[in-house]
């Protein structure tokens, strides 16, 4: 059974609607198989820099090398340093194997909803020309306009989709930065005491918050990959990658002193400035995300008068 003119614009709009998700999709996998990609590569390099620690702390655990240590003294102290070395670069490689985990199930989940969406995004154009057909069988002299204007209102949708899109991402990422800045905060107070003679109290305050602000740095960049995934939907190539959390605490030990304290004083400011500047990003490109979207509402709503007018006239 034939539709109507009403049943075929309902049909056809719901349609448009379905097509439009179905693109913002497609520009999402795209994205996600980049930065698997990426991710991939950067962990193979990890997983070979930490076999290169891991033997060196296996070379001074035991062995010539050790012996030789022991006997200059400096056994304790250089193990110290190649097991810290190695437990950071075990953490890198556990975050990011992690983010490949992440990114799958992301890229997983992209292509069963892109499948749910292929019978739409094959009949849409038949719809378009059956509209076409409609009109012109009618000989409304309207017949051209209204077609080009849903098709040019099923472009300005998307794009307003994908740009609400960009705001929630970068909402999410910016709370995510937040957490980070703030453990990083409490890093830099203990830090501060510490320069000024906190000792092993401000020394495992400042430990546990570094260590705190590393996890939630992970999950930082899990909120900064999405975001750039949506950004690359609105025409924005960029990889935004948050600085690293140095949680390395050998000095601790065997340099405990205003020298060693003001150093790690240092890396925790310039950090906490490095986060800072990720977060002004994200809150940069959001605002530009607003602007472009309010232009399209604009947009959408003359086009939209437009087409009424058509309609009714």
């Amino acid at each position: 059974m034939e539709m109507t003119f009403e049943e075929l614009d309902a049909r056809l709009r719901g349609t448009g609607e379905l097509v439009r998700r179905a693109r913002h999709l497609q520009g999402l996998r795209d994205g996600a198989r980049a930065q698997l990609a990426e991710v991939r590569q950067a962990l193979a390099t990890l997983v070979g820099q930490l076999e290169d620690e891991e033997r060196d702390v296996t070379r001074l655990e035991g062995g010539f090398f050790g012996f030789v240590a022991g006997l200059t003294g400096s056994r304790e102290e250089r193990l110290a340093r190649e097991r810290a070395e190695a437990e950071a670069v075990r953490q890198r490689v556990a975050g990011n194997r992690a983010r490949v985990e992440q990114l799958q199930a992301d890229l997983a989940a992209h292509e069963r909803e892109l499948a749910e969406l292929a019978q739409a995004v094959e009949e849409y154009p038949r719809l378009l020309a059956a509209m076409e057909r409609e009109l012109l069988e009618r000989a409304d002299p309207r017949a051209t306009e209204l077609v080009e204007l849903a098709r040019h209102l099923t472009d300005v949708d998307a794009a307003i989709s994908e740009h609400d899109h960009v705001r929630m991402s970068g909402g999410e990422a910016l709370d995510a930065l937040g957490q980070v800045l703030e453990r990083l905060g409490a890093a830099q107070r203990a830090s501060t005491w510490d320069v000024m003679g906190g000792g092993y109290m401000a020394d495992a305050h400042e430990r546990r918050r570094l260590q705190e602000a590393d996890r939630l740095a992970w999950q930082a960049q899990r909120k900064l990959d999405v975001l750039a995934r949506e950004l690359a939907d609105v025409g924005l190539a960029v990889q935004p990658r948050l600085a690293e959390v140095d949680t390395r605490w050998f000095a601790d030990t065997f340099f405990d002193n205003i020298v060693t304290d003001a150093l790690k004083h240092h890396r925790i400011m310039a950090t906490r400035d490095a986060v800072t500047a990720m977060e002004q990003w994200v809150r940069a490109t959001m605002d530009a995300a607003a602007a472009r979207r309010a232009e399209l509402a604009a947009n959408h709503r003359d086009l939209s008068a437009r087409r009424e007018a058509l309609i009714t006239g």
